[in-house]
């Protein structure tokens, strides 16, 4: 990819695309939940209602302009705004330099649109403990369009039959675990699982291996945590979606790695 653009104004670009992903993805985290439209009205001040003016609306900047605080009204506003969009522009940045350079184009579009679908949908899964349909459904074609496109450029049949395997096979799993612990598992899960799945799928085997089992060990090690620190109590739900997204994203970086280290004390390799 550095071939098109040097590689410091790549990154520049990839950042700022972030931050301005960021900005989108706290108007749906705010709104996807109360039912609002994500694009009417324009966003506003939810204490004194003024609408926000554009010159306000610059990721990160504006809420340092201000203090954190309204032009209008004075109310302070949250500091996740910011974090927000600032985290997605580090996500993103980190995601092109670490799979950048083994990754395709369209593959490295699929993976950046997954990450800020899977942001939004792990910030509401934590806020509401529900994943919406609407997210879901909206980021698994922004997710496959540019995976099926590449498909069709390159033939690469194997690896869309591998996907398509890997998510049938992470539907059935998740359906399974929702049967054998009725409401451990939420319907949002399930209906995530399948996307999760042809990503990993799509890059191979051993990606689809490890993050099949990722989420769940990441999700023991959470709850234990949480255990200890005594913020779980018996019957309390704790959201899954945010460790299958985390588990994706951990197979996607580190799978290969993890899969040789299993072979060799296994002693196959």
């Amino acid at each position: 990819m550095t071939d098109l653009l040097p590689s410091w104004l790549l990154l520049t670009y990839v950042g700022l695309l972030g931050a301005v992903v960021g900005s989108y993805l706290n108007v749906l985290v705010w709104r996807l939940p109360r039912e609002q439209s994500t694009t009417r009205p324009r966003s506003a001040c939810p204490s004194c209602g003024h609408a926000i003016r554009w010159f306000d609306n610059v990721p990160v900047l504006s809420w340092l302009v201000l203090r954190g605080r309204c032009r209008d009204c004075g109310t302070r506003i949250s500091v996740r705004y910011p974090l927000v969009e600032a985290g997605v522009a580090v996500l993103f940045v980190a995601l092109v330099v670490l799979l950048g350079p083994r990754l395709s184009v369209l593959s490295l579009l699929a993976v950046l649109a997954l990450a800020g679908g899977g942001v939004a949908m792990s910030l509401i899964d934590l806020e509401h403990h529900r994943l919406p349909d609407k997210l879901t459904a909206a980021t698994s074609v922004l997710v496959l369009l540019p995976i099926v496109a590449e498909a069709l450029l390159t033939g690469s049949w194997s690896r869309l039959l591998t996907a398509t395997v890997a998510a049938v096979a992470l539907f059935v799993l998740y359906l399974g675990a929702a049967v054998v612990y009725p409401g451990g598992m939420g319907g949002g899960d399930i209906k995530l699982a399948p996307l999760l799945g042809f990503v990993l799928g799509w890059f191979g085997l051993p990606h689809a291996v490890v993050g099949a089992f990722a989420p769940f060990l990441l999700g023991v090690v959470a709850v234990l945590v949480l255990a200890v620190r005594g913020r779980v109590r018996k019957g309390s739900g704790v959201p899954f979606g945010p460790f299958m997204l985390a588990g994706t994203f951990a197979a996607l970086l580190w799978a290969p790695a993890v899969a040789h280290w299993y072979l060799e004390v296994a002693g196959l390799a």
